[in-house]
């Protein structure tokens, strides 16, 4: 079993959280100890008795299985709903690769796995110089993509690919998300995904406007 997964998305809005919540799900139902981990979080805030947290990092708390302090869940989060690297000069504050990998490697010591969500969509900055792909690729993580179903996800995904596969990683498995009930030959367009993407379909999604509802995933490598 691998020490984790990190969860990205082809774009902002596509579903990671949800997707991240059923790994897990999925991982603990085989008895395994798993954590969740939102590195960045920006926006989205909402009032728990912890204080107002991101409403992703709530999710992944929840379903977690393993106790785990906050600032190793989520070592960064910011009130505005804005690029991570924009939130964090604004805050005056520098989103440092050292630290984050400290608290995944502390999640990991208290964990048989931990899901890793992005924010947004693979090569969302971090700083000048640093990506979400970077992240990754310290973490040596196998990635799961979840794709927003619209018009021009095609693209998108086999963009996202390729970034992933610049960096040296495992597209470990996939994510088809309707998030356009609208899309016009939504099954056409996931075959040819599943033409084109060297990874296993692993999920479909099915149009959920509120975010709600378990989803079943099949795991990666099984």
């Amino acid at each position: 079993m691998t020490t984790g997964i990190f969860v990205t998305g082809t774009d902002t809005g596509v579903g990671k959280t949800r997707a991240a919540c059923a790994l897990m799900r999925g991982f603990a139902a085989r008895g395994l100890r798993v954590a969740g981990m939102k590195p960045v979080a920006a926006g989205g805030l909402v009032a728990t008795p912890d204080g107002m947290l991101n409403e992703d990092v709530v999710a992944l708390r929840a379903a977690a299985t393993v106790d785990a302090p906050l600032d190793e869940v989520n070592p960064y989060c910011f009130a505005e709903p804005i690029a991570p690297h924009i939130a964090a000069a604004r805050a005056g504050i520098a989103i440092d690769l050292d630290v984050l990998s400290a608290r995944f490697d502390a999640l990991a010591a208290r964990s048989d796995v931990v899901v890793v969500e992005g924010a947004g969509g693979f090569l969302v900055p971090l700083d000048a110089h640093h990506d979400f792909g970077d992240l990754a690729q310290r973490l040596a993580l196998p990635v799961v993509l979840v794709v927003g179903m619209k018009l021009g996800c095609i693209n998108h995904a086999l963009l996202t690919q390729a970034a992933i596969r610049g960096r040296g990683l495992v597209l470990a498995g996939w994510i088809a998300n309707r998030i356009d009930p609208a899309m016009d030959s939504f099954d056409d367009n996931v075959e040819s995904l599943r033409a084109r993407l060297d990874a296993p379909l692993l999920a479909t999604m099915a149009w959920a406007p509120d975010g709600d509802g378990e989803l079943a995933i099949g795991l990666p490598g099984t």
